[in-house]
């Protein structure tokens, strides 16, 4: 399975799936979190694994073993992703101002504007799920170029990732699967799970720093692996991106709470109202930050840059044609952007793949989401 191309040639289709908080000097606080909330995300995303450059043993950790675990913890599913299987399609704009240019010459950061298709998504392989606030909650993003390349992010509403490597992710992934008497994990699974690794029970702490926003509009959505974006003067530098949000005020869920897609549908009627707009903000690494561990924040005070407004003006039921059909593969990249050392990278490309060439062939049945179904509460 070809999972090497980082060229930005569109030969790579699904979206299973993807660490700072800007305000603007980017901060990091840290918190002690008990081993259900790990749980709570054991799910995260499928980029956590990895069968990389031959570094797992083959026949053990391999996209398609992975792609069985999901089916294992979460159950089969015809036609729906392994991970984020529940998910809202959407389209915009991206409008560059320009700034991104000054450390990468891709044409998404030339001053303008370009069209991007998008999707709203919960992570878990539970296509029906019922929403939940501390669901992990994703963003995947293309970025339509006008040389015909194209920019593919996966990105969460975590600060931080909870794996550094392929074989933590796979592990926690079993340590966490529900018991069918309680519906939880089993402790004493977990507990050893964290005994083994400590950079999972650090990331947590920082993670519980960061409380879910009400809902999708007003989440910030991090990138979490570190890229390298090459300038036109032939600068390299590390760079990891987050999505702020321009819209703060609380969407109105209130009288919908008993509604098990009530973050989708709040998302619906926000759509409907006005645009949703994010800020791309591109941090800048310097030396000796890790570029290999996802579970590691950057300094706050390194450098960021204002990039431009990722605008959301219309969201679709997922269907023929739409962002249902795409792989928002993070190694689909246009000249200017390449992946960093991070194992994760290559992981999340070999499963994303696997799991569309099984859902593509697999019967449809229709989403849990139906955009004609919610009423304009305007």
């Amino acid at each position: 399975m070809d999972n090497g191309d980082h060229s930005g040639k569109q030969d790579k289709q699904d979206t299973d799936r993807g660490p700072h908080q800007w305000n603007p000097m980017l901060t990091r606080r840290g918190a002690v979190i008990g081993m259900a909330a790990v749980a709570s995300i054991a799910a995260v995303d499928v980029g956590g694994f990895l069968y990389a450059g031959g570094r797992l043993t083959p026949g053990a950790l391999t996209p398609s073993r992975f792609a069985d675990r999901f089916e294992q913890v979460y159950g089969h599913h015809d036609g729906f992703r392994r991970n984020h299987a529940k998910g809202l399609s959407a389209t915009g704009t991206f409008a560059s101002n320009g700034a991104g240019a000054a450390v990468c010459k891709a044409p998404v950061f030339t001053s303008g504007t370009v069209p991007v298709i998008g999707r709203f998504s919960l992570s878990g392989g539970l296509p029906d799920q019922v929403d939940k606030p501390d669901t992990v909650r994703g963003l995947a993003l293309v970025f339509l170029l006008p040389n015909g390349e194209q920019w593919r992010t996966a990105m969460v509403n975590l600060p931080v990732f909870v794996d550094s490597t392929p074989e933590g992710f796979y592990e926690r992934l079993l340590a966490s699967k529900a018991l069918p008497d309680s519906g939880k994990p089993d402790p004493q699974k977990m507990a050893a799970f964290l005994s083994r690794h400590p950079e999972t029970v650090d990331a947590m702490k920082i993670i519980k720093q960061y409380p879910p926003s009400p809902g999708f509009g007003d989440s910030t959505f991090h990138g979490l692996n570190a890229f390298r974006f090459t300038n036109s003067a032939g600068i390299t530098v590390p760079v990891r991106w987050i999505a702020v949000p321009e819209q703060h005020a609380p969407p109105a869920v209130a009288a919908h709470q008993d509604d098990p897609n009530n973050l989708f549908d709040d998302l619906i009627r926000a759509v409907a109202r006005q645009p949703l707009r994010w800020r791309l903000i591109l941090t800048i690494g310097q030396p000796g930050d890790p570029t290999n561990d996802a579970t590691k924040p950057w300094p706050s005070s390194r450098p960021s840059i204002d990039a431009g407004t990722i605008t959301i003006d219309a969201v679709q039921t997922e269907g023929p044609g739409n962002a249902r059909d795409i792989n928002f593969d993070p190694l689909v990249l246009p000249d200017g952007i390449a992946p960093s050392d991070d194992p994760l990278l290559s992981a999340r490309s070999a499963v994303y793949a696997q799991s569309f060439t099984r859902r593509a062939s697999e019967p449809k049945r229709p989403s849990a989401i139906d955009v004609a179904q919610v009423p304009d509460e305007r």
